[in-house]
């Protein structure tokens, strides 16, 4: 006599439980990191100090549609892609440094 699986079988629900599991544990948090990224970039205005990916510190002095131009000394200007933007600081922050 062979038992057909019925729908409460155990494995199912331990399947869907890891499922459950990987959703909350990684997938819903990078969600939320890229949106609160998108979120930044587009609140993103002229005079604005930001530090890059890379780490360089500069002044916002133009914004087009894929790219920012830093202002990172006197005369040195940069164009960076505006993904790569991590993080707004206050303002000020590049005159205490």
């Amino acid at each position: 006599m062979e038992e057909s699986p019925t729908f409460f079988d155990p494995t199912l629900f331990l399947l869907f439980g890891f499922m459950i599991l990987i959703y909350f544990l990684m997938i819903r948090p990078e969600n939320k990191r890229r949106k609160t990224h998108q979120e930044m970039l587009a609140s993103l205005d002229l005079g604005n100090e930001v530090v890059t990916a890379g780490g360089i510190l500069g002044k916002v002095s133009k914004i087009s549609d894929q790219y920012i131009e830093l202002s990172i000394s006197d005369n040195t200007k940069i164009k960076v892609q505006k993904t790569s933007i991590s993080t707004v600081l206050p303002k000020g922050t590049l005159k205490s440094i």
